[in-house]
């Protein structure tokens, strides 16, 4: 017997944790296969084959007899390298599912015009639309069925769509075919873009390192970089890999890793994280962590790790199509043959009630109760700026206990702005000109907000003579027509000048307000102050009372200070975790999730694994495309008010989906009894079969009026 080997294989077309079941179970059953390990958030498949009872050709035959498309995975190339390859994006008409989107509505367009043109044809056209697309559908639920999941969606499908086809209804078995068609393909664009979100990661680490060896500088790959290395960084370079300074001083933005708001100053000694960005001092990094081991790698693998756990919403039509569909059948064939058999009735009549039992049994009304409320929900939602990723997430949404805020960019606007100018010498618009004009030419977060602010005043600032000099993380210093300025921090103004206790005590009343405090200094003398911070949204306040006033809990879970964090809290009425790295966020949400469904909101790439570990994410219209594309909904307006909205919207829909199967199963309950006593005829039955599909359509579309009241209300 031949050793055993293993087997790796992206799948394409697996959409969500049914799809890997299904391919599992189909798998497990043939001989010599064993270790089996589906993925559907990565597309991967990997298992342990003896090829002398099973070949890897019998493993690919069978996955695309389930629906789906195998192809070899590059061996030895980790989910986290950088060198790890981006698929390109397929036209979803390219695809195999996008190919049956168009067929199945070329034929059912074909159908129509037959119809309209010669009504007595329109029979037979829309019966032959209906047997010539379902093909691929009856030959998956086949192929399911004898390899282990018997019921699945297709199954259901099928036997709705064929059941109409017997009972008369082509028109309506051609329509269901088409839709289920197309919710498969916009199921596997909302999965593809999830995917191309985790790979974008990728983009936030530099390809190329600035090495330095034996005095000499040069460029190589990220990965080759080994641990020990040493890297130049120039400002404006994104650090290449996590590691330590050995020289310099500058300040780094890590956003894109902390969520911390404001440019941290560093030095000798201290840490500094892959894809952080040095913005102004040159330094020297001694590499602490491979580029298959840095912070984004991680991150990348806590967001592939996150999707491919968490458990995927089962669809309302699996939970009942498990023993419906046998049920009903069972049924029909009962009330064929146990009258005619214990009780001598005539087999005619007992055939033909069986058959309108048969009809009446047709979950066409109940295949379409929750996409239908589904669709219109979604829709909804768009109206309002609320896009939501899919029908699990929108149902998920009205079951929340708890929702966590992101602060940097979600609670907040996302840039410090001035809040407060305390003059020294002369006004208050003294100083924020003359501030303004030191920095009029810098790039820094916190210049450009204090030149903006003297805008807003339509304040002139003073003239300068020459280019601003900076001292990274501690100033930035012109010379004005009276002398040179600065603008720095208060631990620079105290080595410049002497600070009256008032004005040390005026800063640090500031600094526990969560604000940053500069000094303006001029001839060795404070001139004023000025405070910045990155301020709540307008309607952030508003949108957690609403949220608490409907029952649910809130928390703010940030990378930033402890100080900035709890001010901020204080201010919008919430509690707050701080200084929290990705992981430590990860810890927090698990630990949340435990007590209940809970929301994630945030805007960041350092928030994108805390988005897809929870049980929605949800990103704001402003955020990262990495935010974004992990979201399982997105809030386009950026309101933060649209989180209370999405979950108005969410129960709304919810309480459609039961509505509509109400409708659904009580109008079959109710004819079941009039069939079985001969009362209802094979007529009453189609329109009774007809009209549960039209009431339940019509009861659907009224969310669409949730944009304009409901989950539409502002507060």
């Amino acid at each position: 017997m031949a050793a055993t080997s293993s087997l790796k294989l992206r799948v394409e077309g697996m959409d969500c944790g049914a799809c890997a079941v299904k391919i599992e179970n189909a798998l497990k059953r043939l001989p010599g296969v064993s270790d089996i390990n589906v993925s559907y958030g990565q597309e991967r498949l990997a298992l342990s084959l003896d090829e002398d009872r099973t070949s890897p050709l019998t493993i690919k035959e069978k996955i695309r007899a389930l629906g789906f498309t195998p192809v070899e995975a590059p061996e030895n190339v980790s989910s986290t390298s950088g060198a790890r390859p981006i698929r390109s994006r397929e036209a979803w008409w390219r695809g195999r599912k996008g190919r049956l989107v168009l067929f199945s509505g070329a034929m059912f367009a074909l159908a129509f015009t037959v119809a309209q043109l010669e009504l007595r044809w329109g029979q037979w056209a829309y019966s032959a639309a209906a047997l010539v697309s379902i093909v691929p559908f009856a030959r998956r639920a086949y192929t399911g069925a004898i390899s282990g999941t018997p019921f699945s969606i297709e199954m259901l499908m099928s036997v709705a769509a064929l059941g109409a086809l017997v009972i008369g209804a082509a028109e309506e078995s051609a329509v269901v075919i088409f839709l289920f068609a197309v919710g498969e393909l916009l199921e596997t664009i909302a999965a593809g873009r999830a995917r191309a979100g985790i790979e974008s990661l990728i983009d936030i680490v530099p390809r190329i390192a600035l090495r330095e060896r034996d005095a000499a500088v040069e460029k190589v790959a990220v990965e080759e970089l080994a641990l020990g290395d040493v890297v130049v960084l120039r400002p404006g370079d994104r650090v290449p890999s996590d590691g330590s300074i050995i020289e310099g001083t500058s300040e780094i933005d890590e956003s894109p890793v902390t969520g911390e708001s404001m440019p941290v100053a560093r030095q000798a000694g201290d840490k500094v994280y892959a894809g952080s960005i040095n913005t102004n001092g040159e330094l020297r990094v001694k590499i602490s962590h491979v580029a298959t081991d840095n912070t984004i790698a991680r991150i990348i693998h806590m967001v592939e790790e996150a999707q491919a756990t968490k458990a995927p919403m089962a669809r309302l039509i699996d939970r009942f199509s498990a023993w419906y569909t046998p049920a009903a059948m069972l049924i029909a064939l009962l009330v064929i043959v146990v009258p005619p058999l214990a009780f001598g009735a005539d087999w005619i009549t007992w055939i033909y009630r069986g058959l309108a039992t048969l009809l009446i049994a047709c979950p066409c009304a109940l295949v379409i109760s929750t996409p239908a409320a589904i669709a219109s929900g979604l829709a909804a939602g768009a109206r309002q700026g609320l896009l939501i990723k899919g029908g699990a997430a929108l149902e998920m949404l009205g079951r929340i206990k708890t929702v966590a805020f992101d602060k940097t960019g979600t609670l907040t606007i996302g840039r410090p702005q001035v809040t407060d100018v305390v003059p020294i010498v002369g006004g208050e618009a003294d100083v924020l000109a003359r501030a303004a004009a030191v920095e009029r030419n810098t790039s820094h977060p916190m210049g450009i907000a204090i030149v903006e602010a003297a805008k807003a005043r339509s304040l002139v600032l003073p003239a300068t003579f020459g280019g601003g000099m900076a001292t990274p993380g501690k100033a930035v210093t012109t010379r004005l027509k009276d002398g040179f300025a600065s603008v720095g921090s208060p631990r620079y103004a105290a080595e410049q000048a002497a600070l009256d206790e008032s004005v040390t005590q005026r800063i640090q009343a500031l600094e526990q307000e969560g604000k940053t405090v500069v000094v303006l200094l001029a001839a060795k003398r404070v001139e004023g102050l000025i405070a910045l911070r990155d301020e709540p949204r307008p309607d952030a306040a508003a949108a957690i009372a609403r949220l608490h006033s409907a029952g649910i809990a809130t928390v703010m879970l940030t990378g930033d200070n402890r100080r900035t964090a709890d001010a901020i809290a204080t201010k919008l009425g919430l509690e707050a975790r701080a200084e929290l790295l990705p992981d430590e966020k990860l810890t927090e949400i698990a630990a949340l999730k435990a007590k209940g469904p809970i929301a994630m909101i945030g805007d960041g790439i350092n928030d994108a694994p805390a988005l897809a570990a929870a049980s929605v994410g949800v990103a704001m219209g402003s955020g990262t495309d990495v935010a974004l594309e992990t979201a399982d909904a997105a809030l386009l307006q950026n309101r933060v008010m649209g989180v209370a909205d999405l979950i108005a919207l969410s129960k709304a829909t919810l309480g459609n989906i039961w509505q509509n199967i109400g409708l659904a199963l009580g109008l079959k309950v109710i004819f079941l009894g009039t069939t079985v006593f001969g009362v209802t005829s094979l007529w009453m039955a189609i329109l009774a079969d007809t009209g549960a599909t039209v009431l339940v359509t019509a009861n659907a579309l009224r969310l669409l009026r949730q944009g304009r009241s409901g989950a539409g209300k502002r507060a």
